[in-house]
């Protein structure tokens, strides 16, 4: 069909624009048509916010000329080619004296740089500072004294009087048991250690309503003083454990109950008898007529204090104090005569020697010190347990010691050698009690917070007997002067009687 004139003069062309296509770089064109200015792309740029690259041109310059200098100085510097030496070195100077894979050669090098810049005499210099520091320690760690009462002085002077004689009877009684000859004694010894692998349980007592927390044998073995926590103190009659009296006056816990040691033998039942302490502090006296104490020792308080023993003449009381000192009290002058200091925490335990002239204490700072009461100083420095000494003991042979601690071990401890003799894995809990046998210290009682009570032989220090039976933790023991009984305080609120099966 032929088209209209209309039809053409409708038709629409369109024109297609391209967009250039550039090839190559653009600096010739950026040249010719050079960009426009504004004029806040002209403002000067503070002088704060510039870079002064010179300057740490200059000083990367200077780094690298005192790395030069000390490299230089490091060639000049004269080291040991001793590697002994060097090692000492690098330890004066608190360096490693070894690093891995290091060999002499690399050490003496490492030495050098460390000499390049510390200096030459840097070694010197630190062995003199060490020097200095040592002496002032030893000048802040000096022994001083004060000058005490004539009381003390006096006491002191009793005290050495008495001691004297005691060892005189002791070593005489020592020799008379070394002229038997070593058979008879070695017999001796079998058969008492016989006797007490026979122990087994011969009664067992509910001592209160809650916990008993020290057991004490009376010098003359016919009765057994407990203490508990109710605050309450019992006797009991041995061997069939009937309650004999119940000493009130303590209103908290009782930590420990000890006999005067006449008591029940030579010493006027009206008199000073027995010593309790608790926890609020409190020191009581009480004789065996009446239920309430005869009097109190006051001086502690709010401190507690834990334990307590008669020195062995009867005439004085050492007390253990938690504000890190121990006391002396004169009975018969009715006072305090000795504060002394020396343990960095609370003083736990106190043991005095058979002979009365040394006094043992243990403190929560796991160290132990042996005092002589005739001069008042230290003579002795336990130092061995990894935890709380929390209880000690003086053997009848004069000499040795025990020590138990809350490191789950026993020590034996020799005067005459000032050392550690024996360490005994006795327990799988903290040691609460050690005690030799009085009679001659042929064997050690130990209890623990493991529930047993272990008996030791000596001087090999074998196991000789456990003594399993309380459902708590064994909190003390003793033995019977007789060396018939042994007595057992526990958590679980009962006391047990043990002796040898007839």
């Amino acid at each position: 069909m032929p088209t209209t004139m209309a039809d053409e003069e409708t038709e629409i062309t369109y024109a297609h624009r391209t967009k250039p296509i550039h090839y190559g770089s653009l600096e010739e064109a950026e040249r010719q048509n050079p960009p426009q200015t504004d004029v806040s792309d002209t403002a000067e740029v503070p002088e704060t916010e510039s870079m002064d690259i010179e300057d740490n041109e200059q000083e990367a310059k200077q780094e690298l000329l005192e790395e030069f200098e000390r490299r230089k100085k490091a060639r000049q510097i004269h080291v040991s080619t001793d590697d002994t030496e060097v090692r000492m070195q690098l330890r004066r100077l608190g360096d490693p004296i070894c690093l891995f894979g290091e060999g002499p050669a690399d050490r003496r090098e490492r030495l050098r740089q460390i000499l390049s810049v510390l200096g030459e005499d840097a070694v010197k210099k630190k062995k003199e500072a060490y020097i200095e520091k040592k002496i002032k320690e030893d000048q802040e760690n000096v022994t001083w004294y004060h000058e005490g009462s004539d009381t003390l002085k006096s006491a002191r002077l009793w005290i050495a009087d008495y001691s004297v004689k005691r060892a005189e009877q002791r070593l005489k009684l020592a020799h008379v048991e070394g002229s038997i000859s070593a058979t008879v004694r070695s017999a001796r010894l079998q058969e008492l250690y016989k006797k007490s692998r026979t122990l087994s349980s011969h009664s067992s007592q509910i001592g209160d309503i809650r916990p008993i927390s020290s057991c004490q044998f009376s010098p003359n073995g016919e009765m057994l003083a407990t203490a508990s926590w109710s605050g309450l103190c019992k006797l009991w009659t041995i061997p069939d454990c009937q309650e004999v009296r119940t000493l009130r006056g303590h209103n908290v816990q009782v930590g420990s109950i000890v006999f005067h040691p006449e008591a029940t033998l030579f010493a006027d039942t009206t008199g000073i008898c027995m010593a309790s302490c608790a926890q609020d502090g409190s020191v009581k006296l009480w004789n065996l007529e009446s239920d309430e104490p005869i009097a109190d020792i006051e001086g502690h308080a709010p401190f507690r204090v834990s334990k307590l023993g008669f020195h062995p003449s009867g005439r004085f009381l050492g007390t253990c104090c938690f504000d890190n000192s121990w006391r002396l009290w004169d009975l018969e002058a009715q006072e305090e005569i000795l504060h002394q200091e020396g343990h960095s925490r609370p003083v736990y335990d106190i043991d005095f020697q058979i002979d009365g002239s040394l006094a043992m204490t243990g403190g929560l700072d796991a160290f132990g010190r042996v005092w002589d009461l005739r001069t008042g100083r230290c003579i002795m420095f336990l130092e061995g347990h990894l935890k709380s000494i929390l209880s000690v003991d003086f053997s009848p042979n004069g000499y040795q010691m025990a020590t138990g601690s809350e490191d789950n071990s026993v020590k034996v401890w020799d005067l005459r050698r000032t050392e550690c003799v024996y360490t005994i894995p006795a327990h799988t809990n903290l040691v609460s009690k050690v005690k030799f046998q009085p009679t001659g210290g042929h064997y050690l009682v130990t209890t623990s917070y493991d529930c047993k009570a272990k008996i030791w032989s000596h001087p090999n220090w074998a196991p000789l007997k456990d003594l399993c039976g309380h459902e708590g933790k064994v909190m003390s023991a003793d033995i019977s002067p007789d060396c018939k009984y042994i007595a057992t305080a526990s958590y679980d609120r009962t006391f047990k009687l043990w002796m040898p099966e007839q």
